[in-house]
């Protein structure tokens, strides 16, 4: 599913990079061409508008200039008819006419001349400039639709390069499928889920002819839940507590509550649970004793190199570790008598089903095995200790070596990159130029010093700020960090 998820976001980023990238600029270059042509089709408009309003201005004062050129020739050959007007009015008379008679001559040329200058640019609007626009937008918009195409097939192209992975991810998910196993499923949910108690025997026959107390088998789960209180009184509702299906457990389980030492708990469960806890405490005190190797060896390092610290600012954390430590190592304790205790009243059970860590090794698991066994269970459930001090888990302390183990080199865990250079003139140091790349062999631990390797016969530590580390993905508990 992971593989089959991987080739979506392959075609997700595929798409983006070869389609989506480019269809973005080319949709804002469309939008800058559009809004050009539009531009230039209102200017055209604009323009042969303007010689229109010319024409109808021009055609106007023409007619206007031959009304009054008609009245002012109206008025001359009436003066002139008149035997009473003078011959100076109506050569007055005639000179107004030929005036008037000359200004529309002159309207009437510049009429004629704007309206042949308004068809020529009206032809050119429509045969010309229009249709120019036009083609240009349509070019655009062909342009636009063969893009379309061309990503429509990159989109193709993009998908039928993962299409034979795909087709291996369903195969794996198809063979995945068939290779459930139901029963070995059930039988896991069993192992992991079973209460240990030891299915109830007979119960024996009552007879109340007989003056005797009534009883109740010894062997069966109601016995197990009265341990350590009085008998349940005749006729009380203690039926269904032979059967594992009851709601109050249900509930308990479900809320994580109870006592410490889960002993509100199923047997199995019980030991599960304190396990569970005794590993959490040993990764705890694992944990704790790793800052306590880092800070000794920090100690250490100021202690010959005063100029890089105060050993004496590193003490009050070393004895609030050691309380730490000791702390945890009490609550350990604890809780491996209550599993002491637990497994010794479970029944034998194989070495397959018996519970393992992977915190220590062969050494450390059979000192904690054996220091559980040597703890004695008292009848109110409690313990002692003979001896406290062997009982404790024995977990062997790095110690700063300034003569590296060369018996067997540590391995190597990641490179890293010199971000300035160091002279290492103290012992145990070793000496960086900027821009170098080294493996890594041991990281940092808390104490600000990580230790590199260059070669088979060179390795030190140097200040982690000093350097960039990557650590291996797949080596143990890796952390990539700056």
């Amino acid at each position: 599913m992971n593989d089959y998820a991987g080739q979506h976001e392959v075609v997700s980023e595929n798409m983006t990079s070869q389609i989506t990238a480019e269809l973005t600029r080319f949709v804002q270059e469309l939008k800058q061409e559009r809004k050009s042509h539009f531009h230039d089709g209102r200017k055209a408009q604009q323009n042969i508008e303007t010689f229109w309003k010319q024409l109808e201005a021009s055609k106007r004062r023409f007619e206007r200039d031959c009304k009054e050129a008609d009245r002012a020739q109206q008025y001359f050959e009436k003066m002139d008819a008149d035997i009473n007007v003078t011959k100076a009015d109506v050569e007055k008379a005639r000179q107004q006419a030929q005036t008037r008679h000359q200004m529309a001559e002159d309207s009437k040329g510049e009429y004629s001349s704007i309206l042949q200058k308004f068809n020529h640019e009206q032809r050119e609007h429509y045969h010309t400039h229009i249709p120019n626009i036009f083609q240009k937008i349509q070019e655009m918009e062909e342009r636009r639709i063969v893009r379309i195409g061309e990503c429509m097939k990159t989109y193709a192209e993009v998908d039928r390069q993962v299409i034979p992975i795909i087709g291996k991810c369903l195969d794996g998910i198809t063979k995945a499928a068939e290779s459930i196993d139901h029963k070995n499923d059930s039988q896991l949910v069993i192992e992991a889920f079973k209460s240990g108690f030891e299915p109830p025997g007979d119960i024996d026959f009552e007879d109340f002819t007989q003056p005797m107390k009534r009883t109740v088998s010894e062997s069966s789960l109601s016995n197990s839940r009265w341990d350590g209180k009085s008998e349940p009184k005749p006729g009380s509702k203690s039926k269904g507590k032979l059967w594992p299906f009851i709601k109050k457990n249900k509930l308990s389980l479900k809320l994580g509550g109870g006592p410490e030492d889960f002993s509100n708990l199923p047997p199995e469960q019980r030991r599960k649970k304190l396990q569970q806890k005794v590993d959490e405490l040993n990764k705890d005190i694992q944990k704790e004793m790793d800052q306590r190797d880092a800070l000794t060896k920090m100690k250490d390092v100021y202690i010959k190199n005063p100029q890089m610290g105060d050993a004496a600012s590193v003490d009050h954390k070393l004895a609030e570790l050691g309380q730490n430590m000791e702390k945890l190592r009490l609550e350990a304790q604890k809780f491996e008598g209550w599993l002491a205790e637990v497994e010794g009243r479970l029944p034998v059970r194989t070495e397959q089903t018996r519970r393992q860590s992977g915190m220590y090794d062969t050494q450390n698991t059979s000192a904690v095995n054996n220091c559980a066994q040597d703890r004695e269970s008292s009848p109110d459930g409690s313990y002692t200790e003979e001896q406290s001090q062997e009982s404790e888990m024995k977990v062997p302390v790095t110690e700063f070596d300034d003569e590296f183990d060369d018996e067997e080199p540590l391995p190597t865990i990641g490179t890293c990159k010199a971000l300035y250079t160091f002279e290492g003139q103290n012992e145990g140091t070793i000496s960086v130029t900027e821009g170098e790349m080294l493996y890594v062999i041991e990281e940092d631990k808390g104490d600000g010093w990580t230790r590199i390797r260059r070669n088979e016969d060179e390795e030190g530590y140097v200040p982690t700020s000093y350097v960039e580390v990557y650590l291996d993905k797949n080596a143990k508990g890796a952390m990539t960090y700056i």
